[in-house]
């Protein structure tokens, strides 16, 4: 070999080392890469566990239990080594009783190749799984985790919000809950009136009825129910009930009502 030839030679073998060091760099930084988003798309779902364990709290889901084993003396229905059945690749899902790959005599074994039962019972050449790419399934794997993250936040927005009159704000459901709490008032105190009208109720019951004991039943039946359906599920604390508010409207719609009852009672005669 000339000398030439030997240079020529050295060229290339260090253009292939140079190439291969470039390439060993590229693949390092690529896994180097890989490493850092799978480890922040953990802590993502982490995250997002935590956050689905709190809404299910919130909304009163009880955690799922976990499988009980199997008692002893009984067996275990999955399959597995424990039942003498093939587990894992050599068991066909769906059939416990064939494998992935028919029985052959041990003269056979050692010349046949591999095969998988197909649905019609003949032996095809069994196919090799196909390579996964590692960026293609953390990308599907982020797409999944956004779509999460936005079914959670509809779920948080939706948890905010109370059963009763959800898209009222909590001044209007109030006044709405305590003037219907007074209107339910004012039907028992014509029912009151009525009763009055033959005897049944005197004239200082009737009164009293409408002058406290309505109002109060009505005051505390909307308190009641602000408590009970007007608060939001996710929201900390007790939401603001507007007590004066509730007690001014309760306690002046019945004797309105009822002075309301005399006019048209008059006007009518």
């Amino acid at each position: 070999m000339s000398f030439e030839e030997y240079a020529t030679l050295a060229r290339q073998l260090a253009e292939q080392r140079r190439a291969g060091e470039r390439d060993a760099a590229v693949e390092s930084e690529r896994r180097r890469d890989l490493h850092a988003a799978v480890d922040y798309l953990h802590q993502r779902l982490t995250a997002q566990g935590h956050r689905l364990d709190q809404l299910g709290r919130a909304i009163g889901v009880d955690q799922p239990t976990a499988v009980p084993a199997p008692a002893p003396g009984h067996p275990d229905p999955t399959p597995g080594p424990r039942d003498g059945r093939p587990a894992g690749a050599a068991g066909a899902p769906g059939r416990a009783d064939v494998g992935a790959y028919p029985e052959l005599p041990a003269g056979e074994a050692r010349l046949a190749l591999p095969t998988a039962v197909s649905p019609a019972g003949a032996g095809v050449p069994a196919q090799r799984a196909a390579a996964v790419d590692p960026a293609v399934e953390l990308e599907l794997a982020r797409r999944m985790a956004d779509e999460a993250d936005r079914h959670g936040q509809q779920a948080e927005l939706l948890a905010q919000r109370p059963v009763l009159l959800p898209t009222w704000s909590p001044l209007a459901r109030a006044v709405a809950v305590y003037a219907g709490c007074g209107a339910a008032a004012g039907v028992l105190m014509l029912a009151l009136v009525l009763a009055s009208g033959i005897g049944l109720v005197d004239g200082f019951t009737l009164g009293a009825w409408i002058c406290a004991g309505l109002p109060a039943l009505a005051f505390f039946g909307g308190y009641l129910v602000l408590g009970r359906w007007g608060r939001p599920a996710m929201v900390a604390g007790t939401p603001p009930r507007y007590l004066p508010l509730g007690f001014l409207i309760c306690f002046l719609l019945v004797p309105m009502a009822y002075c309301g009852y005399l006019l048209l009672v008059r006007g009518l005669r």
